[in-house]
């Protein structure tokens, strides 16, 4: 912790017997004072990002707002990184490097929230369709609060030394962004972090509290196709064929036990089978059918279970019919959208959990599970260098919903829904506090 000259003069003036959690208490409050003051021009950014969504790829003038933010701020701004990710340093003096990372891209949803400034905006995606674009995952929020905290840390710079790096990530949502940022060069090109951090909203969280998770944090994410191949021919005559129908209905089925039976119970994993389709008419066997695939897990090495078992089940299952070599299923994994657990490094984490408490108080940080959705966050901590990153969990469900739904059972819209509507004030003053206190005690820790 460093001590400036009122905080000194204050804990005189409280008596030598302070202590430094008063001590730390006061400067929370201060922290506190100064976010709602920031607040108003922050509501009218996140009001700007919401209105505004760009879909993954095409994150253009977001990625220019986020550039302009951080300039006006006193960064070294780097935009149009790895795509249209922008990179800030601030340099305050020796001491180490903390990142602090958002992600900037919305997603092809139509918003359906009923709000005044709800998005209207329609975009042509990368299959030629047009589609409605929302920030259904709260990017805006995630954005909003690391401008905020930005903000925050140079207003306190002569409370911390090192250097502050922002990243503003693309293409999130199709976990390619980390890895063309990683891939430009970004812990080459510009100083390697000593920590990483990132928040993300909950949908299941009230507003106005926060959730550290210790360890595996988010899941693994694989998307994998399957092309189940036969003989085709007269529907009423299937004796004649190898119906592909058949033998993908025998798949989907043998496909879950590689998580009933073949991986262990105590590794945590989901092999689910999202989209099948095959034939053309009610008296036609078709020739093949396709499935989509989407595969979940913790633990890399039960990732690769999970392929070679999908390899060997739809071998085998094709061999048992009689089909030839060159009518073998083929899987294919989609390794350019293929996104790491993310592994929130424990001591790091039980720091970040500390400093949250002292700024929001210990009954605002509250208990959260690993989940099995994918962020490709998790790839900062997994390069050469092993960075530690954590990410933590912002609340951002209106606590008076939040309640309703508690007492009814009836389920909140999660998230990536047309309904999400995001208690965004408190939210964003939450998370801009909780990570400012964060990022100044990992400035200052020994």
């Amino acid at each position: 912790m460093r001590l400036t000259k009122n905080t000194i003069v204050l804990a005189l003036t409280l008596g030598v017997t302070t202590s430094l959690s008063s001590i730390f208490s006061v400067q929370a409050l201060e922290l506190s004072d100064s976010v709602a003051q920031a607040m108003p021009k922050l509501e009218k950014l996140y009001l700007h990002l919401h209105q505004n969504p760009e879909l993954s790829y095409q994150e253009k003038a977001t990625g220019q707002r986020m550039a302009k933010e951080l300039s006006k701020l006193g960064f070294e701004v780097t935009d149009n990184y790895g795509g249209y990710g922008v990179v800030g340093i601030f340099e305050n003096g020796e001491g180490p490097v903390v990142m602090i990372r958002a992600d900037t891209d919305g997603l092809p949803i139509i918003e359906e929230t009923g709000k005044s400034y709800a998005s209207t905006v329609t975009t042509t995606d990368a299959a030629g369709k047009t589609v409605g674009v929302m920030h259904g995952c709260g990017h805006d929020i995630h954005m909003t609060s690391m401008i905020g905290a930005a903000e925050q840390l140079v207003k306190q710079k002569n409370n911390w030394k090192g250097t502050l790096m922002m990243v503003a990530q693309p293409a999130e949502e199709v976990g390619g962004g980390a890895k063309a940022m990683l891939k430009q060069g970004l812990f080459k090109q510009f100083p390697t972090p000593d920590k990483v951090l990132g928040l993300h909203v909950s949908a299941s969280i009230p507003a106005g509290k926060v959730a550290v998770v210790s360890g595996y944090a988010l899941a693994n994410v694989d998307s994998v196709d399957i092309t189940i191949k036969g003989k085709g021919g007269h529907g009423a005559y299937p004796h004649l064929t190898v119906d592909p129908v058949v033998l993908a209905a025998r798949t989907v089925l043998a496909l879950q036990t590689i998580s009933s039976r073949e991986i262990s119970p105590l590794e945590p994993n989901v092999v689910t089978v999202g989209s099948i389709h095959g034939g053309s008419k009610h008296n036609i066997i078709s020739n093949e059918v396709k499935l989509q695939l989407t595969l979940r897990s913790y633990n890399p090495e039960v990732r690769l279970q999970q392929i070679a078992a999908i390899e060997r089940l739809t071998k085998g299952i094709a061999v048992s019919a009689g089909l030839p070599d060159e009518l073998m299923p083929l899987v294919y994994v989609h390794d350019d959208e293929t996104v790491p657990s993310t592994y929130n490094n424990p001591e790091l984490a039980s720091k970040v959990k500390a400093s949250i408490e002292l700024e929001v108080g210990k009954a605002n940080v509250v208990n959260a599970d690993p989940v099995m959705a994918g962020e490709d966050f998790g790839l900062y901590g997994r390069t050469a260098e092993a960075v530690p990153i954590t990410l933590f969990w912002l609340g951002a469900v209106e606590p008076a919903k939040y309640e309703a739904s508690h007492d009814s059972g009836v389920s909140l819209p999660s998230l990536h829904s047309s309904q999400f509507a995001p208690d965004y004030p408190l939210a964003i003053s939450t998370g801009v506090r909780a990570m400012t206190r964060s990022a100044i005690d990992l400035f200052n820790e020994k």
